[in-house]
């Protein structure tokens, strides 16, 4: 519990270093206190338009292709940081194709998610995958 008496959602996931989150849907519609708890965290913040944000590149000229370019550019971050690095995603997965790519890597490495916290925006899909591994964080701290 914090000062203020409002439960954190973070707490008791080990090391916050490690800490392994997912926020599903727009942080635009998480709440205050747990995107500033997330901000606070010592870990990376990751987006797939943050990472393509530095690269050049056309337009694709199919959504296949936009996925495969997308799944590309996240597959080289996951593997290329640390074990056992903690992260912060954001904006991925956001398809049922995503999170099941992004279980494989995950048992690949030998790693687990701590948390999956879904806006209201969230794909429905999603969250249900997240909600039957029993990830999803289901206490009313999202807005």
């Amino acid at each position: 519990m914090t000062a203020a008496g409002i439960s954190d959602p973070l707490r008791g996931h080990g090391a916050a270093a490690k800490a392994k989150i997912i926020l599903l849907g727009s942080p635009d519609f998480l709440t205050e206190n747990l995107m500033h708890r997330a901000r606070s965290l010592n870990i990376e913040h990751v987006s797939p338009q943050h990472l393509r944000a530095p690269e050049i590149s056309r337009r694709a000229a199919s959504a296949v292709a936009d996925e495969a370019r997308r799944l590309a550019l996240m597959r080289r971050w996951f593997f290329a940081r640390k074990p056992d690095a903690g992260f912060l995603l954001t904006g991925f997965p956001a398809t049922l194709l995503q999170a099941m790519v992004l279980d494989e890597w995950l048992d690949a490495r030998d790693e687990t998610l701590d948390r999956v916290f879904a806006s209201p925006g969230a794909d429905f899909v999603v969250v249900s995958h997240y909600r039957t591994l029993g990830l999803l964080h289901e206490e009313a701290v999202l807005a």
